[in-house]
């Protein structure tokens, strides 16, 4: 059964049934080149607030060329422990086997984060489920906390995933990132008070996904939610640059990089050309080969850009500093979360090399998630966003454009709504 259609326009994959109740939150996007169909999942609240998440919800998408037509919503029953709410949904696709890891953190129902964070005493564990087929069916909850965390539990008054997708390295290496409050001492005197700094990590499998390990706190930085993405270089190494929420009152992101497959990173900073709300926004981060335009009049009348832009000649290499772009989706306001944009790097080597955003939608706007469809010349991207009205946890909805459309309005930092679309709805 297919209930409704998108063709590059706004199409609304959530909503929320009434203000203050039945809520979807926290988006999290995930391509399967070899089924050509997006997933899409959120976490079912029975209001907005954080202690009232109950389970994931998910929807398949079909693409099929310039349009995606989305299947019926689905709970994920086997994503859940009893007593425990699920939360902070994590996709990661295994291309070789084909498997599909979906993680998350399940947490004890009622207790917050600041009363972990305030206590030290943790109420998370690491958990996820898998699908053999393109997210049809889903296997049983596997537990990791005990076997792949171990004893640092006890130094962490909580910790989470993601949310959004975790990446394949071309190593094969699955990484997922994830982020911990870690307790720098203890105050007996005072109960159980703590005093926590958070900082960023990852998990990762070399082996499909049958064991998976913990890397090093990213401890320079305070440093939250975050994702990750793996930058080529000219000489054909690689290096996994994270990007990461600031919950300082910095007012912009931080990000960091790793030359060792996201198990330590070595060099960190924070971005000022991107822009953090007050207590920060989560943000979503890919990154692909620029792909080349069908012909001199594709680079003339639809991007306008001069041919070094686009990957057209070996200039580019040298420009860029790295055979990969970067693309970052996040609110574009530093007050409040409001104006979703979209942000291309060409030099993501390279400190302070972010453009202007495109703003992909006006008004209040949260949570996002990015993935990129490559298939065959075609280069396409997806976004899956909290939005409305009045509110940004009114509805979820996801829009798909091209890369040549990314390139023409991140140079010309316009709105989509000031662009003519020929997109319906249906």
């Amino acid at each position: 059964m297919v209930d409704s259609l998108a063709s590059f326009g706004k199409v609304v994959l959530f909503r929320q049934k009434k203000r203050g109740g039945l809520t979807y939150r926290i988006p999290a996007l995930l391509y399967l080149p070899s089924e050509s169909t997006f997933l899409a999942f959120a976490e079912e609240r029975s209001s907005p607030r954080d202690e009232d998440a109950q389970f994931l919800v998910m929807r398949r998408g079909r693409k099929d060329g310039k349009t995606v037509k989305w299947g019926p919503q689905t709970s994920l029953t086997t994503a859940a422990l009893p007593k425990y709410r699920t939360m902070n949904p994590c996709p990661v696709h295994e291309k070789r086997s084909g498997t599909v890891f979906l993680f998350f953190i399940c947490v004890l129902d009622h207790v917050s984060v600041r009363h972990q964070i305030t206590t030290g005493r943790n109420a998370a564990r690491l958990c996820y489920v898998s699908s053999q087929d393109g997210g049809r069916t889903w296997s049983p909850l596997t537990d990791l906390t005990d076997q792949t965390i171990g004893d640092d539990l006890r130094n962490w008054a909580t910790f989470a995933v993601g949310p959004g997708h975790g990446v394949q390295l071309r190593s094969g290496r699955l990484v997922v990132p994830a982020y911990a409050y870690h307790i720098r001492r203890r105050c007996f005197s005072c109960a159980s008070l703590c005093c926590t700094k958070p900082h960023c990590f990852t998990f990762y499998s070399d082996n499909g996904g049958q064991n998976w390990a913990q890397g090093q706190l990213l401890e320079k930085l305070r440093t939250t939610e975050s994702q990750v993405a793996e930058v080529i270089c000219p000489d054909d190494s690689q290096v996994l640059y994270i990007n990461a929420r600031n919950p300082r009152w910095d007012g912009c992101r931080a990000e960091a990089f790793s030359t060792d497959n996201g198990h330590r990173f070595q060099e960190s900073f924070l971005c000022r050309e991107l822009c953090e709300p007050p207590n920060g926004c989560q943000g979503s981060i890919v990154s692909f080969a620029p792909q080349p335009a069908s012909s001199d009049r594709d680079r003339k009348e639809d991007v306008g850009e001069p041919p070094h832009l686009l990957g057209l000649c070996p200039s580019a290499v040298s420009l860029g500093n790295a055979t990969s772009w970067l693309v970052f989706s996040h609110p574009t306001s530093r007050h409040r979360r409001m104006d979703l944009g979209i942000y291309l790097n060409t030099s993501p080597l390279k400190k302070g090399s972010w453009g202007k955003p495109w703003v992909l939608n006006k008004g209040p706007s949260g949570y996002s998630d990015l993935a990129v469809c490559e298939e065959g010349q075609s280069l396409m991207f997806g976004c899956l966003f909290e939005c409305g009205v009045s509110v940004a946890c009114e509805e979820i909805a996801f829009r798909l454009f091209t890369h040549v459309e990314l390139l023409k309005h991140t140079r010309e930092g316009s709105s989509f709504a000031e662009v003519p679309s020929d997109s319906h709805l249906s």
